[in-house]
């Protein structure tokens, strides 16, 4: 049976129903698109805030969970002696709030690995492979400069991964520290293997380049290893791979230099125990 349509009646029409059209999907995912951005923005300005929330006895506990990986590629030597010694005399030039509550070491690992780095309480890894390239107190004074400058900017906490972050926040805020462990072991390896932003870096060269004026009175010898390590082919891999963009790094410090007004001089010798045939 046929059905009719009753006279005057609006027949359809499907133009009236349209497809959406090229430009509005294009603005339905500009939207879209905006709002992910807004959301990382957020994710990362929360995450740049947590790591001060994190006490430095809490981080202390974590770095207790996370040196002992490090601890045992390491053994008692004249060499590490001599780099804790190092480390104090910029310890003793930092400003007093950076210092306090802290006890901050060297961890010098035999390993033929070009690299330094930051960990969580307070330690600060050297490889023999880096020690090996420096050719003096001075230089070897501002790659220590500059790990003690991603301390005071919590750059090492940070290298732990975002996620590991916050959690670590969310656990000193609701005093969950039996947590610590597993955070550790979720960011013994991100810390291996961070990378940490050109700003980061550019921030803990400047720390580290006034931290070398304060104990010498001249900046010589605070672009020298930089330098060396940029023009020796792969030889620095491992050292580039985490720290970035060197020769921007080295016209930076330099700028800085002439900048500030810096003297620069002579360097010193490097101390026997740290003498190391690359």
């Amino acid at each position: 049976m046929s059905i009719e349509v009753p006279a005057g009646a609006a027949a359809y029409r499907d133009d009236l129903t349209p497809p959406p059209k090229k430009r509005q999907l294009l603005v339905v995912f500009g939207l879209w698109l905006g709002i992910l951005l807004a959301l990382v923005l957020a994710v990362n300005a929360l995450i740049n805030q947590a790591v001060w929330w994190i006490p430095p006895q809490v981080e202390q506990q974590l770095g207790a969970a996370i040196a002992p990986a490090f601890e045992k590629l390491a053994q008692p030597s004249p060499a590490q002696d001599s780099l804790n010694q190092l480390l104090n005399r910029l310890e003793e030039e930092m400003p007093p709030a950076l210092v306090a509550g802290r006890d901050y070491q060297v961890i010098y690992i035999p390993e033929d690995v070009v690299n330094a780095m930051a960990i969580p309480g307070d330690r600060v890894i050297i490889y023999q492979g880096l020690l090996a390239q420096v050719e003096s107190e001075n230089e070897l004074m501002m790659v220590l400069g500059h790990e003690l400058g991603h301390f005071a900017h919590r750059d090492h906490l940070r290298g732990l991964g975002r996620g590991i972050v916050l959690r670590l926040a969310l656990a000193t805020v609701f005093g969950d520290v039996g947590t610590l462990g597993a955070i550790a072991v979720s960011g013994a390896e991100n810390l291996s293997n961070a990378q940490y932003s050109q700003s980061q870096e550019t921030d803990a060269d400047e720390f580290a380049l006034d931290l070398l004026m304060a104990t010498y009175g001249q900046g010589a010898g605070a672009t020298d290893f930089f330098q060396r390590l940029s023009q020796d082919g792969g030889r620095g891999w491992d050292f580039w791979a985490s720290h970035p963009n060197p020769d921007r790094r080295v016209q930076q410090i330099q700028r800085w230099i002439q900048e500030k007004g810096y003297a620069v001089g002579d360097v010193r010798s490097l101390p026997a125990a740290l003498q190391v045939e690359p």
